[in-house]
């Protein structure tokens, strides 16, 4: 399901995150956003009709988006699939890095409203598949961003637990995730002709 998007709302988003860390995904927070970048606070009502959650979700979109216009940086097209996937995910936990504070308080929110946070999750492993080129038409659509968002989620987690800077930890256990992944796909291959 897209989200609505507009300059607007991607501006308060970002204004409010320096609040968030301190105030939290609310009213509050991205009230004095808008205030920051001279725009009038009572806008908060008709930008996020939905409140922290939708707030929360105009985040992630956006980060989702920032991550897609960065990839061709990236160095994409000389990479195998997983190693794109791999860059990726990277990619979206180093940019959110500076408001890593604002990302634990979303999660936390998302906990409790499970539709969003499925529907955050299928954005952005829909956003990571898109730019690493994916161009699937069958179910293999569905699988293929199933299990990234569970690779992503557990690799986010696992992120969000502790201090790493440069990502070197975190690197670790995304390959680790990655692998136990590529072993099932081999798996499930060599299985396929002893079910036929």
């Amino acid at each position: 399901m897209a989200i609505e998007q507009s300059a607007e709302r991607d501006a308060a988003v970002r204004a409010a995150l320096p609040h968030v860390a301190r105030l939290g995904w609310g009213r509050t927070a991205i009230r004095a956003g808008l205030s920051d970048i001279g725009a009038d606070p009572d806008s908060e009502a008709w930008l996020f009709p939905r409140g922290a959650i939708g707030a929360i979700e105009a985040w992630l979109d956006l980060a989702d988006r920032d991550m897609a216009e960065a990839a061709p940086g990236e160095g994409l097209a000389a990479l195998r699939t997983p190693a794109r996937i791999r860059r990726l995910v990277l990619l979206r936990l180093d940019q959110v890095g500076p408001h890593r504070e604002a990302l634990r308080r979303a999660v936390g929110r998302l906990a409790c409203h499970p539709g969003a946070a499925i529907r955050t999750a299928a954005r952005t492993a829909d956003a990571m598949w898109n730019a690493a080129g994916d161009a699937s038409a069958d179910f293999s659509w569905y699988t293929r961003r199933a299990s990234l968002a569970a690779v992503y989620g557990a690799t986010l987690a696992y992120w969000l637990r502790r201090e790493d800077p440069g990502l070197v930890e975190t690197s670790a256990f995304l390959d680790r995730r990655l692998a136990d992944l590529a072993g099932l796909s081999r798996g499930r291959k060599r299985a396929e002709p002893l079910a036929a």
